[in-house]
């Protein structure tokens, strides 16, 4: 071998050797930033729901997670949200973040999606035992603060926690509903006997039924003294028929969730209190527990994420105030 050839191979030796040494400093990429976890919310257009929507979008920031944010444009749209399931798990994720629409439909959609991927479950349950992990607030215990909280507002107004009184779920068939209408009518029953349960309604999704519902139960019971709405939307629709009928005073309403509209009844005393939850560290911690799932981590089956009871007098309070204002951007 010449001179000539015997120090370009070693050239070009070196220069191998320098490549594989700068590979091997180089850090690969990390796991979380090739994982792609979608979450699917009940109504991309509800701010309850933009709210999940923003914890875990600020959770794949926090993590390198690519979070795809879908959902249908209403919670009555069944068919849709189980479209949209098939076309997540279609898309081979990481694992994938659902809050069910109804709990019988989804069952066996969820049933189906976790052969594929882990399905972490977010606020509503479905019939399904396939859930990896499941986050959400104790909906019977919500039910039995909203109870709480109305028989305190009605005797303030009256001096007795006594009177005819109504409860209007938003949809039938709606786990996390109907496991507060369950945990409401249980609590009157065992501790207020002298409240009368005089209407059980159901609407469909929509406020403005919620306002007609109120209208025409204002109208057929004269002697109503309170209400349990117990969702956003129908807390929306039953504050504006007590808002335009003038009846804050007489009759005593307790909400579930927030927004700017039902937080304004709420200051101005068309609302008695709401039921707040906490939707942000549902987004935030259903992508985060989603993520240890798909790395093999053992995680919690089941999280509490818990409920307040809000009123003009706590409202104020920093964490009061951090629920219902969080930040959504």
């Amino acid at each position: 071998m010449s001179i000539v050839r015997s120090l370009l191979t070693r050239r070009a030796f070196t220069a191998l050797a320098g490549a594989a040494v700068l590979a091997t400093m180089t850090p690969a990429p990390s796991f979380a930033q090739e994982v792609t976890i979608p979450i699917i919310v009940k109504d991309t257009t509800s701010f309850y729901w933009q709210i999940v929507l923003a914890g875990a979008r600020q959770a794949g920031k926090d993590l390198g997670v690519k979070v795809p944010e879908l959902g249908a444009q209403s919670e009555a749209d069944i068919n849709g949200q189980i479209t949209i399931l098939e076309n997540a798990v279609a898309g081979a994720p990481a694992a994938v973040v659902i809050s069910p629409t109804e709990f019988k439909a989804l069952g066996k959609p969820i049933d189906e999606a976790a052969k594929s991927v882990p399905i972490i479950g977010i606020d509503s349950s479905a019939d399904s035992k396939a859930f990896t992990s499941f986050l959400t607030t104790d909906n019977v215990q919500g039910g039995r603060i909203a109870a709480e909280g109305l028989a305190a507002a009605i005797k303030a107004a009256t001096g007795k926690d006594e009177g005819d009184i109504a409860i209007i779920t938003s949809l039938p068939g709606v786990g996390s509903l109907d496991q507060r209408r369950e945990g409401f009518l249980d609590e009157v029953k065992t501790k207020y006997p002298g409240l009368k349960v005089v209407a059980d309604k159901y609407a469909d999704g929509q406020a403005t039924t919620g306002l007609n519902i109120m209208t025409d139960l204002i109208t057929a019971n004269p002697d109503l003294v309170g209400v349990f709405a117990s969702n956003l939307i129908m807390a929306q629709g039953v504050g504006q028929a007590i808002a335009e009928n003038k009846l804050g005073d007489k009759i005593k309403v307790i909400g579930f969730d927030s927004d700017e509209k039902t937080v304004g009844f709420l200051k101005e005393g068309v609302l008695a209190g709401l039921v707040v939850q906490d939707p942000y560290r549902m987004g935030y911690d259903g992508v985060k527990t989603a993520l240890a799932v798909s790395k093999g981590e053992k995680v919690e089956t089941f999280v509490d994420t818990g409920a307040n009871l809000v009123t003009k007098d706590n409202m104020a309070d920093p964490k009061i105030d951090a629920l219902l204002n969080p930040k959504v951007n």
